[in-house]
């Protein structure tokens, strides 16, 4: 009996021990930065790590929490979803962003997730500022920190207005690039004023020094992974083939003539995102008291590269070789801001991949026309029911039907609905499709139909939800590569969590990314989202 109360003893004596080192570990922080690097695929982070610096991803992945298999669990990985799914930790199904807009079935108009006529554009502003988080309807990581303390400094800054928004939500304050001078800008949602430090740094024209007006090569062309080089029509003027261009001197494309377009589609959108955020964290003392701080920041510019030059070009490449110095540079600064490092945590993950971009040998890229769908889908109904306008739209690859017209044939708009699903698996490129009466009856625990599901939020989602075959996206001028399908390329995303005494790791279980809301709410002391579903990674 002796001997069996003192291994108890032991026991809770080493429980006891290894639970207070273990949080001794933590370290409260007084600066949370998010990090969403748009269309990153999670291998980028080992493809490429053998030119990337020490001090950028490198740092973040080696000196932090690196999760390798984390991915999306739904169908509609876009932009505006993505970054619902992590600033909120909950589906698609429950936060409701199923695309950046979709149509209202008892006036057939189309809604935007951001617009919104009460809002205008501020103070020392010229940009567009009618937007709001209004149709956001879930609470935001940024929402539950504002809620516990009002006294936190939360900001956020992206590209476009859509992702700056969505990644905040109703709390703090959102900026982004205005389209006519690249200038930064909000709305008056956030605040009637835009602050006059940050009308000054326009008026400074910041953006002039940072475009990129020859696109060549960081490195040595022998130096990088990819081979294709995307300026297309250049090399065909002069009787060249596309693939496996062997040129040390070539200037890579940037098919952009406007201020705007330049910032995006160079490396030079991601300077000048990471150097404004920067002046948000001096200009609003981020980090410097015992209140903590939020910095969200959404680098579009990848998606706008991938989408046009494609992740197998040496633009795209080159783009992250630029961004890590970019991040480097950064981190340094971020980190300098507070008396211990660790006070500091850095998250950076992707609001989704994107699909291959250039043919493989012998097989053929995979192109869906929307609009000839919507024509076809439309003849085929009215084929059965007579002529009408039968189809509002496809939005995301979710076919969106007049309702409207539906009752007033006194049709079934379920058995409409099925008509469709059933007709639409002859269109070229479609793999999938279910109806939203199925989607509200059934459920699917597994495949496709799980993916389709969680994706699915009755007031905003089409009638009938299509999946491309692996590999198509839809038909768009000037684009090579997309998002939105349930397919590894587009759900498999980088997930690192860096700072706060979180322990150096590589894990590779599977990581739902619903679950990084409810690790950083845990890493604040805050309450985990509302409408978050995921469950707390083990970091320490």
């Amino acid at each position: 009996m002796r001997n069996i109360l003192r291994n108890i003893a032991l026991t809770i004596l080493f429980l006891t021990t290894y639970s207070s080192l273990g949080h001794a570990q933590a370290v409260k922080p007084r600066l949370m930065i998010n990090i969403v690097v748009s269309s990153m695929h999670a291998d980028d982070l080992t493809r490429y790590s053998d030119n990337f610096s020490t001090g950028g991803f490198n740092k973040l992945r080696d000196g932090g929490m690196w999760f390798t298999n984390a991915s999306y669990d739904y169908m509609q990985t876009t932009t505006a979803v993505g970054l619902a799914t992590i600033s909120t930790g909950a589906m698609p199904s429950v936060h409701g962003v199923v695309a950046d807009g979709w149509y209202d079935y008892v006036t057939n108009k189309r809604l935007s997730l951001i617009h919104d006529d009460k809002e205008y554009s501020v103070n020392y502003s010229t940009g567009s500022g009618d937007y709001s988080p209004r149709q956001l309807s879930a609470q935001t990581l940024s929402d539950a920190l504002a809620e516990y303390n009002n006294k936190s400094v939360i900001r956020t800054v992206a590209v476009e207005p859509l992702s700056a928004i969505v990644m905040a939500g109703h709390a703090g304050k959102a900026y982004w690039m205005e389209t006519l001078k690249s200038a930064w800008t909000t709305t008056s949602y956030y605040g009637k004023d835009l602050d006059k430090w940050i009308a000054e740094y326009n008026r400074t024209t910041p953006h002039e020094m940072m475009i990129t007006k020859k696109w060549s090569p960081l490195l040595k062309f022998s130096n990088y992974h990819n081979s294709q080089v995307s300026c297309m029509e250049d090399l065909k003027s002069e009787g060249k083939e596309l693939s496996y261009i062997q040129n040390e001197n070539i200037t890579l494309n940037t098919n952009s003539v406007d201020i705007f377009g330049q910032m995006c589609y160079t490396p030079a959108g991601n300077t000048a995102v990471l150097a404004f955020a920067k002046q948000l964290i001096a200009k609003n003392s981020m980090g410097q008291d015992e209140d903590t701080d939020i910095l969200n920041i959404v680098l579009d510019t990848p998606r706008f590269i991938s989408s046009r030059y494609g992740t197998e070009s040496v633009e795209y490449e080159d783009m992250l070789y630029r961004l890590d110095r970019d991040l480097e540079e950064f981190l340094v600064f971020a980190l300098a801001q507070v008396t211990d490092p660790k006070q500091v945590v850095v998250t950076l993950t992707s609001d989704h991949g994107t699909s291959p971009s250039f043919n493989s040998p012998g097989k053929e890229q995979g192109r869906f026309n929307v609009r000839q769908a919507e024509v076809i889908i439309n003849a085929f109904i009215g084929s059965q029911h007579g002529n009408g306008e039968w189809v509002l739209g496809i939005i995301d690859n979710a076919i969106y039907l007049n309702h409207n017209l539906i009752y007033e044939k006194g049709l079934s708009i379920a058995d409409v609905q099925y008509d469709v699903a059933t007709f639409a698996m002859q269109l070229r490129g479609v793999a999938h499709a279910l109806s939203a009466e199925a989607l509200r009856s059934s459920y699917f625990g597994s495949g496709y139909g799980r993916k389709i599901q969680n994706g699915f939020y009755p007031r905003r989602s089409g009638d009938v939800m299509l999946n491309l075959m692996p590999g198509w996206i839809a038909e768009i001028e000037n684009v090579r590569s997309l998002s939105g399908t349930m397919y590894r390329y587009d759900t498999h995303v980088p997930l690192l969590i860096y700072g706060g005494g979180v322990a150096a790791a590589k894990r590779n279980e599977k990581v739902d990314i619903t679950s990084l809301a409810a690790t950083q709410a845990q890493l604040l002391g805050v309450n985990t989202p509302s409408a978050s579903e995921g469950e707390v990674l083990t970091i320490f």
